[in-house]
Parts: C-alpha cells; sequence; structure tokens
C-alpha cells in the first residue's frame, strides 16, 4: 500500500515537493520503522532530495568524534539508485480505456447471494430505484457502509451507486455561492475550491478556506479520493466533519424524489432528528448541496480536536460564522448574525442557539466574550455518562474554540494583526506539520576490517526488496493445500458469564460448511497455557473475556466461515465482571501472591530524607496492531503428525501446546516460521491458542486448516500491553539526591496469567532506572480481571516502571528546584556500582549522556525554549532529557539458551538455521553476517531456512531483546566446528579458496554440517532473600525532546528527538537504527 501510494502520486506529479510526498502517506500504517526509512527512501524522488555528495574524496556523512573514532551516517549509497524516468511507465492499458468516458456508461445491475447493486445512469433512473427499494443504501465511496457490513454485521439486500448521475456529479459556482453534487469526492471539492480560492475575491472565499482547513485533516487521501460530500450529510455522524461547517455557512440542500420532485432545504441541526437519523423521507436522495459564499463583514472558521491530527475522528469539531455591521477595524462593530455548530457535544450535531441569540447585536469585544462563554457551557450540557468520555475536556474545548474564533475575528477585523497582543497571535495560529529531517550516526568499523566481513556494516534487511514489491510470503499467502477448510472462530460476547448452550444447527446449516470444533472434539487435554495450564482452549462452562474461544467453524472459504461463526448462538448467564485494576483491588481479585522486593532499610531512609513525597501515577495498554494478524496453516500428516504454519514468535510453545491438545508427544508435531508481520510480543504466547484450536480441527476433519484473524477480531480476541496502577513514597534530600522507594504495583494482567508474572518481574526490576537508590521496596500485583488476557509487549513491563519512576524524578527535580537534568545525571550509577538486583555495573550511562547533551545542543535549546514561552501566552514549549537502562536476559535463566544447524554443501553454499523469528527486526541477516565472519566467507554464498522446530529443537521465544546475542552465539559455535574441521585442509593448501576446502574435506569423509548451542549462565534472581541477578549486562540509551502544547487545546507535537543509544558493537547499524526509531515511535504512541 505504501509503494502504491508513492506510485500513484509519481504518475500524477513526476517531482512532487517533500510535503506532497508526506501527504500522500496519511493514509498508510507502518507499525515496525516508525516511518522515517520509508520517507527517506521516497525522498530520493522529492524536489528537495539531496543526494549527499562528496568532499574531498570522502562522504560529506562520514567524520571523526571528539575521539578520533569514525562515525558515519551513511547508511546506504544512493548513488546507486536507479533514477526515475517518467517516460518509462507503462501506459494505461487501451482496453480498459473508453473512447466515450464523458458520456454515462450504462445502468449497470450485479446479483449475488445476498446483495443486489445497480449503478443507474440517469436521476430519474435513480429515483425509480429509490422509489421501489425505500431502504435500499446508497454508496459512493462505501468508506461508511463497508464498515457496517465488514465490523457490525450489518446486511443490505440492494445497494445503489449514483456515480454515473450527471446532476450528482457537478460542481457549479455562481456569484453567490458554490454548488456541490452530493457524490463528488471530497479530492474533486477540494481541487475545486482551491481553484475558487485563487480566482475570486478573498472575503467571499473564507467559507471555503475553512472547509479546505478541515479536508486537510479529513481521513487520509486514499478515504478522500473515493468519500463523497453526500455521504458525509446522510450518515448524519454526531462527530461529522464537515456538517458543522455546512451548517454554520447556512447550506441550503436539494432533495429529489420520484413522487415529490424536487425540495430545497435549509441545513440546519433540526434536520437532525437523533443519533444518526435525518428528516427526509425513505425514498428522497440528496442531489446537491450549496454553499453561500461568505460576504464582505462576515467571518468564518472551523475547528477539530482529535487524538491525533492525521487520519482520526474528532472529538469535539466546530463551525462558527460571524456577521458583523460595517466599518471594518472599529471597535464597536456589532454582531449581526452568527452561528456556532458543534459535533461531539451530543447525540447529533447541534447549535449553541441561546449563545447565538445572546451574540446578536452585542460588541465584538472581551466583555462579549466572557458573556459567551458563560452561555456556552449552559447552551452545550454534556451528560457525565455520555458516550466518549472526557466530559469536562469535551466542555473546556467549546469554550476554547470559540476563544480562538473570537482572537482570529479580531485579527481578521485588524488585517495586520495589530489589534490582537504579539503574545495572543499563538491562539489563532494552527497546528501545522513541518516536512521530516533527520540524521542517523553510527560507529565505522576499523579501517583494516576486510570488505569481505559485513559485522558492524548497514547491510540491508534480507527480505527488504520482498518487502517493497510485496513478494514477502507471509502465513496467508501461502498457496491454498487440496481440499483446505477455513476456521472462522466463536468467541465469547460476555466478558464474564456461564454457557447455558451453544447451537450450531445454522451455521452447520449452510452450504459449504463442514464442521463445527469445540471442546468434545480435542482429542488431548483441553487445557492450555504457557507457564500454567490455567486456560481452556474451548470455553465449556464458563466464559472470562470477551473474545474467549468457545468453538471454531470450518468452511470452504474465509468469507463462509466468518459469516457461520456469527450464526452460532450462545446463550449466556450474565456474572459480574470485573474490569478495571481499581476493580480487582476492591474485590481482591489477583493471580497468586505479589512478587516482593525488599533491599536496603526503608524506613530508615525516609526517617533521614529531607522530603518524602507520595503519589500514585497510570501507564494504561497498548494494541501489538501488528500489520500481519495472527494466522496459521495446520496440515495434517500421516499417522498422528501435525505440520503447523504459524505467525508466532515462539514456534516450541506452539509446538508444545499442540501435542498436548492432540494428545501426541512433541516429535508429532513440526511448528514452520518463515517470517511474521510484526510481533511485538503480541505473537510470543497469545498466537498459541488459535492455532492449536486450527489444528484439532485439521485433526478432525483430516484436512488442511488455516485463518487468519480480522483486524477486529485480533484486537477484541487477543490481549495487549499491561496497564499499571503505581502507589509511591519517595524521600530524597534537598539537593535532589534520591534516598529511598517504595511502591505498590498493580498490573491489570487480564483473565488469565499468560506472561503477567515475567512482565511484572521485569518492572520490578526496572523500576529503579538508573538511579542508586539506599533502600527500594516494591510489591507487584497481578490483578485478576475479565478482560483478555495482558500479554508481553515491547519492553516487557520495563516502559510502564520506568515511567514512574521519571515521573517520581520529574517531581524530585520540581520540589528541590533543581534543573531535571542535573537531579538525573547526580543520582546515576557509577561504573563498579551494583544494583539493587546484584547487577553489576560494568559501563555506566554517562558517555551517553554527555554525549546527548552535546548532540542536542541542551543549553541552546532549553533557552529557545523559554524565550518562545515568553514571546506566546496559548502555546507553549518544553524540553525533557530521559535516561534508560535496560536489562539484558531473559528473566528466567533456562530461557537463555540457543541453537543452531549450519551445512555446507559441496559447492562452497551454506544453509543456516537457527532458532529465532525473523518478524522484520532483521534477525535473519545479523545471523547471516556472523556466519559469514565466523566462517570467513562473503555473505552471498548464505542462506537462511525458515525457522522450524524440526531444525532446531527446544527453543526459546523471539523475545527479551536477547535473540541477536543468543542465537548469535549458538551460529558462531556451529560454524567453529565447521572451521575447525576445515582447518588441515586450509594449512594443506594456504592458497586455495573456501571451495577448495569444502570439497578436500568432502573427499576425506569430513562432516561439513554441525550444530552450535549458545547459553548464558547466572543464578535466577530470588525474591525471598534478595540473591541472584535476572540479568547479565544492561544497555544504556537517552533521548531529548523538545515538545509544543496548544493549551487551549491540549494538540501537540514533537518538533525534534536527539537520541543516543548504547548497544555495544552493532552488528548491523541500519537495522539497529531502524529498531531504536520504530521503538520510539511506538512508544510516543503509548505516553
Amino acid at each position: 500500500g505504501i509503494v502504491m501510494s508513492m506510485y500513484t502520486l509519481l504518475r500524477n506529479n513526476p517531482q512532487p515537493t517533500q510535503a506532497e510526498m508526506e501527504n500522500a502517506f496519511e493514509g498508510n500504517l507502518c507499525r515496525c520503522t516508525g516511518y522515517r526509512p520509508i520517507i527517506e527512501g521516497f525522498k530520493t524522488f522529492t524536489k528537495e532530495f539531496c543526494c549527499g555528495g562528496s568532499k574531498d574524496g570522502q562522504c560529506c556523512m562520514t567524520f571523526k568524534d571528539k575521539d578520533g573514532v569514525e562515525v558515519s551516517s551513511a547508511l546506504h549509497d544512493s548513488s546507486k539508485f536507479m533514477p526515475y524516468d517518467p517516460s518509462q511507465e507503462p501506459i494505461f492499458p487501451p482496453e480498459l480505456m473508453s473512447k466515450d468516458w464523458q458520456k454515462p456508461w450504462p445502468s449497470l445491475v450485479v446479483k449475488g447471494k445476498r446483495v443486489t447493486w445497480y449503478q443507474p445512469s440517469s436521476l430519474d433512473e435513480l429515483l425509480s430505484l429509490k422509489e421501489k427499494f425505500p431502504s435500499a443504501k446508497i454508496v459512493v465511496g462505501n468508506s461508511e457502509i463497508g464498515i457496517e457490513v465488514k465490523f457490525k454485521n450489518q446486511l443490505y439486500p440492494v445497494l445503489i451507486s449514483p456515480v454515473q448521475v450527471t446532476e450528482l456529479q457537478k460542481i457549479e459556482s455562481n456569484d453567490t455561492g458554490l454548488t456541490v453534487g452530493a457524490a463528488v469526492s471530497l479530492t474533486d471539492l477540494e481541487h475545486s475550491m482551491k481553484n475558487l480560492v485563487q480566482t475570486l475575491p478573498e472575503y467571499k472565499t473564507r467559507v471555503l478556506v475553512a472547509i479546505l482547513d478541515m479536508l486537510r485533516w479529513f481521513a487520509g487521501q486514499q478515504i478522500r479520493n473515493v468519500a463523497a460530500i453526500g455521504g458525509n450529510i446522510m450518515t448524519a455522524s454526531p462527530i461529522s466533519d464537515l456538517n458543522p461547517l455546512l451548517i454554520a455557512a447556512q447550506s441550503t440542500l436539494t432533495f429529489a424524489s420520484k413522487r415529490g420532485g424536487q425540495r430545497a432545504v435549509a441545513f440546519t441541526t433540526s434536520l437532525f432528528t437523533g443519533y444518526r437519523r435525518l428528516a427526509v423521507e425513505e425514498d428522497e436522495v440528496l442531489v446537491s448541496v450549496t454553499i453561500p459564499y461568505t460576504r464582505e463583514n462576515e467571518f468564518f472558521h472551523g475547528f477539530k480536536q482529535a487524538r491525533r491530527r492525521d487520519d482520526d475522528i474528532s472529538i469535539v469539531n466546530a463551525g462558527m460564522r460571524v456577521l458583523l455591521s460595517d466599518g471594518v477595524g472599529s471597535d464597536n462593530q456589532k454582531v449581526l448574525d452568527c452561528s456556532l455548530v458543534f459535533g461531539g457535544m451530543a447525540a447529533r450535531t447541534v447549535s449553541a442557539t441561546a449563545t447565538e441569540e445572546l451574540l446578536v447585536g452585542k460588541e465584538w469585544n472581551e466583555d462579549t466574550l466572557q458573556q459567551a462563554d458563560v452561555s456556552l457551557l449552559e447552551s452545550l450540557p454534556l451528560d457525565p455518562s455520555a458516550p466518549g468520555g472526557m466530559i469536562e475536556y469535551r466542555k473546556a474545548l467549546t469554550l476554547s474554540f470559540f476563544f480562538k474564533f473570537y482572537m482570529m475575528v479580531k485579527q481578521n477585523l485588524a488585517n495586520v494583526g495589530s489589534e490582537v497582543e504579539l503574545s495572543d497571535t499563538s491562539a489563532t495560529t494552527r497546528t501545522e506539520r513541518t516536512p521530516a529531517k533527520s540524521s542517523q550516526i553510527f560507529q565505522e568499523v576499523p579501517e583494516n576490517q576486510p570488505l569481505r566481513d559485513v559485522v558492524g556494516r548497514p547491510v540491508p534487511h534480507l527480505s527488504a526488496d520482498r518487502h517493497a514489491t510485496g513478494e514477502a510470503v507471509y502465513v496467508d499467502d501461502m498457496p491454498g493445500q487440496p481440499g483446505e477448510l477455513y476456521a472462522g472462530f466463536v468467541g465469547s460476547t460476555q466478558a464474564h458469564a456461564k454457557i447455558r448452550s451453544v447451537d450450531a444447527s445454522s451455521a452447520l446449516a449452510m452450504g459449504g460448511v463442514h464442521h463445527y470444533i469445540s471442546a468434545e472434539d480435542v482429542p488431548g487435554s483441553n487445557m492450555t497455557g504457557v507457564i500454567v495450564r490455567d486456560e481452556e482452549l474451548f470455553a465449556t462452562e464458563e466464559v472470562h473475556c470477551i473474545g474467549q474461544i468457545i468453538g471454531v467453524v470450518l468452511a470452504e472459504t474465509q468469507q463462509l466461515a466468518q459469516e457461520a461463526a456469527k450464526a452460532v448462538k450462545v446463550e449466556y448467564e450474565p456474572l459480574e465482571p470485573i474490569i478495571t485494576i481499581e476493580d480487582a483491588i476492591a474485590a481482591e481479585s489477583y493471580h497468586g501472591e505479589p512478587d516482593k522486593l525488599k533491599y536496603g532499610e526503608l524506613e530508615t531512609e525516609l526517617a533521614a530524607s529531607d522530603h518524602v513525597l507520595e503519589g500514585e501515577m497510570r501507564v494504561g495498554g497498548q494494541e501489538h496492531f501488528y500489520l500481519e494478524t495472527q494466522a496459521a496453516m495446520a496440515v495434517p500428516q500421516e499417522g498422528d503428525g501435525m505440520v503447523l504454519y504459524s505467525g508466532t514468535q515462539a514456534p516450541t510453545h506452539t509446538q508444545e501446546l499442540t501435542a498436548t491438545a492432540l494428545g501426541v508427544s512433541s516429535n508429532k508435531v513440526v511448528c514452520h516460521v518463515k517470517r511474521i508481520g510484526g510481533g511485538f510480543g503480541g505473537k510470543e504466547s497469545r498466537s498459541i491458542s488459535f492455532s492449536v484450536a486450527a489444528a484439532v480441527g485439521a485433526r478432525k476433519c483430516g484436512r488442511a486448516v488455516r485463518f487468519m484473524l480480522e483486524r477486529d477480531e485480533d484486537m477484541s480476541m487477543t490481549g495487549q500491553r499491561h496497564p499499571f496502577l503505581a502507589q509511591y513514597k519517595v524521600g530524597f534530600m534537598k539537593d535532589g539526591t534520591v534516598k529511598a522507594l517504595h511502591v505498590d504495583l498493580y498490573s491489570n494482567s487480564g483473565w488469565s496469567l499468560d506472561l503477567s508474572s515475567p512482565v511484572m518481574g521485569r518492572a520490578i526490576f526496572s523500576l529503579g532506572n538508573c538511579y542508586k537508590w539506599k533502600a527500594i521496596h516494591i510489591t507487584g500485583n497481578l490483578c485478576r480481571t475479565n478482560i483478555p488476557s495482558n500479554t508481553a509487549f515491547r519492553g516487557f513491563g520495563a516502559p510502564q516502571a520506568i515511567a514512574v519512576v521519571e515521573s517520581i524524578m520529574t517531581d524530585i527535580a520540581t520540589t528541590c528546584g533543581v534543573p531535571q537534568e542535573e537531579v538525573r545525571q547526580k543520582n546515576f550509577y557509577q561504573e563498579g556500582d551494583v544494583t539493587y538486583i546484584n547487577t553489576p555495573i560494568v559501563e555506566s550511562l554517562h558517555r551517553c549522556w554527555g554525549e546527548l547533551m552535546e548532540r542536542s545542543d541542551r543549553e541552546r535549546i532549553q533557552k529557545e525554549v523559554v524565550e518562545f514561552n515568553r514571546r506566546n501566552t496559548w502555546k507553549k514549549r518544553g524540553v525533557a532529557c530521559t535516561p534508560i537502562m535496560f536489562g539484558i536476559c531473559f528473566t528466567v535463566n533456562f530461557l537463555n539458551q540457543a541453537g543452531a544447524l549450519v551445512h555446507v554443501y559441496t559447492d562452497g553454499s551454506v544453509l543456516l538455521s537457527h532458532g529465532g523469528v525473523e518478524m522484520g527486526q532483521g534477525l535473519h541477516i545479523k545471523m547471516e553476517q556472523v556466519c559469514s565472519r565466523a566462517l570467513g566467507i562473503d555473505i552471498s554464498k548464505i542462506q537462511t531456512s525458515n525457522t522450524g522446530t524440526n531444525l532446531v529443537p527446544n527453543t526459546s521465544g523471539t523475545a527479551a531483546s536477547v535473540s541477536s546475542d543468543l542465537n548469535g552465539g549458538a551460529v558462531k559455535a556451529a560454524c567453529d566446528k565447521i572451521v575447525a574441521r576445515l582447518e588441515p585442509f586450509k594449512k594443506e593448501s594456504p592458497s586455495g579458496k573456501w571451495e577448495d576446502w569444502v570439497k578436500a574435506a568432502y573427499f576425506a569423509q569430513v562432516s561439513l554440517s554441525a550444530t552450535g548451542y549458545y547459553k548464558v549462565k547466572f543464578p535466577n534472581f530470588n525474591f525471598d532473600d534478595n540473591t541472584g541477578t535476572p540479568f547479565s549486562y544492561y544497555s544504556y540509551g537517552a533521548a531529548c525532546s523538545v515538545v509544543e502544547i496548544d493549551t487551549l487545546t491540549g494538540d501537540s507535537q514533537v518538533l525534534k528527538t536527539d537520541i543516543v543509544m548504547d548497544v555495544g558493537n552493532s552488528l548491523n547499524p541500519a537495522i539497529d537504527i531502524g529498531q531504536v526509531e520504530g521503538a520510539f515511535i511506538q512508544g510516543l504512541g503509548l505516553f
């Protein structure tokens, strides 16, 4: 999708600006990279692109740091890029072009099993169809109906497309306004309005400019290309972005019906009769909307506040218009007429009628502003239980929007802004995204390192080309097996309930549906779970969360399986659910006993502290949103065998739990993983139940079974990052030196244990971050609730814990009146220290921190922020620097082991297998780099096999930021064995080549295949006596960000971030930089 968006842009604009290029991707999602490398790659097509060039024979992006170490920011050689040549693009296929494309196409009817699609060619035919099928839905872009059908299970037997009806596609302008056909796409509307803004007098186009500003943030470009203005009106959404503007502009709607002809209706809020309901006859069709131009003393602005600027629905939006008396620029201009229309403040779009009436006759001054604020609060009541929540915030937004409108009009009246205090102009400026700029710096390899040795060099991801072209094969891309069936999951619709009955008869009666699978069909154990077996594979008597698997329907197609799954009837007896952490605390609902860590004398250190603060902090959950949803294919083998092709981070766990469910030994089950489309921990354990269920279905029917969850299924049935609550007490000295910390941690673990225990463990181990505490006591409680079990997610509890302690450090600095960076730095561990969990500090954070201060130019930035805040009343900037110390290793020692298998063939080529899973993070290329160095051969000779339990057994999940360490050690161990076997042949022929030595060894009957094994051994941490340690070493990092916030709306924007990471000797800087940047963006989404 990203590649096609860029291709579409280039076909229409061979050399776009960077801003145009970035805008083209507003509707595209990338979860892994943080977009930067995509933007950098596509920037080469833009007008602003700089190729880098060279200076004095050296790349301009390579230089030495202050210690004389050569560093570089050249992650690629852009001179090798093939130049873009528009003349070489394929022409549009002539056979698909209509010679008479300007003429309406003939009418079209497409009949399906459940739906009939009509495409009339004239307005009369359209009205006749609507008369015949009054409940039929009219579809243009399908951006609303498609969602209702796919995700809300709606069925519309008759759909009508009006895109060939001329009257609905017209855009006509006259002296008083603009008439737009209801089927005109938002993109066409945007182009037309931009042309009018260029040609008409400024005062006439104020309403058009406001609509254009709103369209800028209306969904993404792909949606605007197909969505129509009429759809925005007729869906009657209470958070429609355009309806408040159209109503405030006093637009007119033209409806038509076969029975009543045409009628023009003033577009007012009274047209909405309720939630998504319009006062329109069933057989009427919206033909057009007429938008009047603004008059000379009339001012118009639109406002929208969403959780993010790009491609998001509104929390509150508004359209505001005021007509003032003559005398532009005078102090006593009075309001002749006004419109204040809001979305997101009721179940329908509403006008602040009382405030509008209050304003008429008033002078446009601060007294009027104050009166209007009081009236707005009274005119727009919002019940505390209103859907969407954020009641006080939404109320505040109405006042903020009106204040912005007031200031904008004042500025408009003054023309040059002289009537508005300079510091107040920040209320009138809109938050705009500036084109992205970035640079990446990494340490170069030593000058004497052979070119053949690619360790430490920025080598491209093995599948980079295939990812870009769409040729990378994932589970659902695999060819279908003969007789293959598709699995549709029947999930609980109740958070907590007893199952009274399950009736699958309606589903089984559907043609093409073969089986319904439930607990009765499990040949082995129906109990599953990665640490303890506390989950039912198929729920039998009771469900504990929405989405819990009750059964599986097997059918011939994906669509049929999903429809059949929805046809399974489950009767419940609802039970009281526990949803939040607070609910669980009140009910004393926990998984087991809490973990307790005690280090130092807490009470003694608190008593010796100058200050003691108490507080609490919450960190919310986060959806993994991997681009490839949970997917697997189970293929039964002869005997009791089963082969699974699964999108999992944990092939061995998948193998073991499948064998348990099938009642066979693990050697009867093989799990293959070629690659997965993102995991972030969400496929470490929660993928397994779905795969096992598919295997049970495959065993039952004797046919291959596959599935790939829809996005809504995936998000509702799988867990996410654990929400945390921290209640703390901290003691510190008046200079900011920390003394003691006591924290009670609570995580919302969901209904089963899953990985919540080790997640809490890492949170406890990370809570001190990089600071040396004299005493630290932590209690970790796992709250048992009725939500899908929360699970592993990048950082595994550490991000939540570090966020807590960093918030505490901020409070300490504020209390002491000491600069934030000073408080942090003075409390850093020093080299030689030992942490509160007994891990020695071999290297400290000081170097990272110092380099961050220098590269971010921290002192200059702080001065600029202070000056900006002095000059601006309503927008403020802040700068924050945050350190991190992240422990490396699985916190349970037995998991810190890995295996590898290396085959060398007689032509010198090498096949590499290891236990890690490639999920986009570049593990395979790193392992090939290790193999290349260990064998002393060119990396082009190495091929990595799919990960499989038949190749490397008993693997740990690919997680914990340790896969390169463990699997790399195993790969090296295997290669070292082969190198040792080849050593005699190298001595016999020192001038020979790799291929010569390999053949010589083969003819001498020397094995050219080797296994490798690697482990990290240290004593497990014991909470009872605080002995052992959970980590073998730490990685360090620090980041400095500058953020701007609109204090009136809460709108925020990260202006600049510098990150310095110490990852040791990077195996592949290009991959590691991508991981750092992607993780930062993912963290930005969390916090």
